[in-house]
């Protein structure tokens, strides 16, 4: 039985003509080219699914590398992997099967090949072997590494940098306990529930049911996409529950404590002083205070513009506490970060994860020692205490509803039901004194 490299090969070299029947079903999807985003120092090839005969489903076959990966360019990879994937195309369309004997349609071919010149490949290249662990597999379909090389790269298209992030480090720390504890396994079909189950109990073991969840989660993502372009067959994470777990909460700070707090940043760390009046005037998150940037505050308007939790573009007023507290930023460059390390405007060459953790850690260091504050404070708690302050100010002059209806447009909550779920979470709502209730009287 002929091997799939040499009837590709073959017809790459004849560059033949066919006719195709269209008024039949497609028994394969059209062949694409994997370029791995312009990475020479990854593997380039052409890929596509095939009907199998026994299920009836389109299933992801073995990609054809040929010898396009021994050429040193993108240009000339590309104008190798775009002659063997019309070559596929034509295969494909004359019969070929990547699920039975092709010998015949190899005669058929060779019946009919004209005598053409063959092209030279590049000086000093020398013919690539496909590797023994791809021309044994019985049932072909991709390594784990380039699977998930291919999800990530979709996925690239779809989220923010902060999230790829954290699915390539999930997908690496994975791939790594899977080498040790089942070095055996090579390729994404011989991943299964079974499999993932093992792994996510040893996060649990080693971290908590939190991060087990969080792994879950992001890759049942990753897992999708595999399925979504053909590559497997089902989504097993999905059907992996999901552990309760209780989250950790910032608890909000006593009046006096937060009143301390100020008046000793105040003398000692004004730019981190003003960090935390983001948070605690503007209800921003601290990682949403990282991304401003000095031309996202309007100065003759006093709004502010930032990428929300919920949305791409979010646009809040600065209050007049806050608006008091700012300098003349007038004078700074617009395309300054505002928060640039310890001072106000500037630049700063690093990750928006390690601005955040910079300024977490700079409360660690100068306020959480200061004040003896455990672990269940943090600058989200001052966000917490604000929230709360203002929604029992404006409760003592309106029904609670009309209140929540005010406090959504200033916290910038999407709904009613995710405001009352925060206020509830952070304690905000408390209800009137009922002793009178609890008396027992009796006449």
């Amino acid at each position: 039985m002929l091997t799939f490299k040499e009837i590709i090969t073959f017809a790459y070299e004849s560059e033949y003509e066919t006719a195709y029947d269209l008024s039949k079903k497609s028994n394969f999807s059209t062949p694409k080219i994997y370029t791995a985003k312009g990475d020479l120092s990854k593997r380039w090839y052409v890929y596509f699914s095939f009907r199998h005969p026994k299920t009836g489903k389109l299933k992801r076959v073995t990609p054809f590398y040929g010898n396009a990966n021994i050429y040193k360019t993108k240009e000339e990879r590309l104008e190798i992997l775009t002659a063997y994937r019309r070559s596929i195309i034509k295969l494909l369309k004359k019969g070929y099967s990547p699920f039975s004997d092709n010998t015949e349609v190899h005669s058929r071919l060779k019946e009919n090949k004209p005598q053409l010149e063959k092209k030279q490949p590049v000086e000093n290249a020398k013919p690539l072997e496909i590797e023994s662990s791809i021309t044994k597999i019985e049932e072909n379909t991709l390594g784990i590494q380039e699977a998930f090389d291919f999800a990530l790269s979709y996925k690239e298209r779809l989220v923010s940098v902060t999230t790829i992030k954290s699915y390539k480090n999930r997908i690496e720390y994975f791939i790594k306990w899977l080498s040790i504890n089942h070095s055996n396994i090579n390729r994404i079909d011989q991943i299964n529930k079974k499999i993932i189950l093992e792994f996510l109990n040893v996060i649990l073991t080693n971290t908590s049911a939190r991060n087990r969840n969080n792994f879950r989660t992001e890759l049942s993502s990753i897992i999708q996409v595999l399925v979504d372009n053909e590559i497997i067959e089902s989504n097993f994470v999905k059907k992996i529950s999901v552990l309760k777990s209780i989250p950790k909460r910032n608890k909000t700070y006593k009046d006096e404590v937060q009143e301390a707090i100020f008046e000793y940043l105040e003398t000692n760390d004004k730019v981190l002083l003003l960090f935390i009046k983001f948070i605690s005037f503007n209800f921003l998150r601290p990682i949403e205070v990282c991304r401003l940037k000095i031309k996202d505050i309007n100065l003759n308007n006093r709004t502010i513009q930032f990428k929300a939790k919920n949305s791409p573009l979010k646009t809040k007023i600065i209050p007049e506490i806050l608006w008091n507290a700012l300098p003349d930023l007038s004078k700074f460059n617009p395309n300054d970060l505002l928060f640039a390390m310890d001072k106000i405007g500037g630049t700063w060459d690093t990750e928006l994860n390690n601005r955040r953790n910079f300024y977490s850690k700079r409360f660690k260091t100068v306020v959480k020692k200061k004040f003896n504050l455990g672990e269940d404070y943090g600058l989200y708690s001052f966000r917490h205490t604000y929230i709360t302050k203002l929604y029992r100010a404006m409760v003592k002059q309106s029904s609670p509803y009309e209140a929540k209806g005010k406090l959504m447009l200033i916290t910038g909550h999407t709904s009613m039901s995710a405001l009352e779920k925060y206020l509830r979470d952070i304690d905000a709502e408390l209800p009137e004194d009922y002793s009178n209730m609890l008396e027992n009287k009796y006449e």
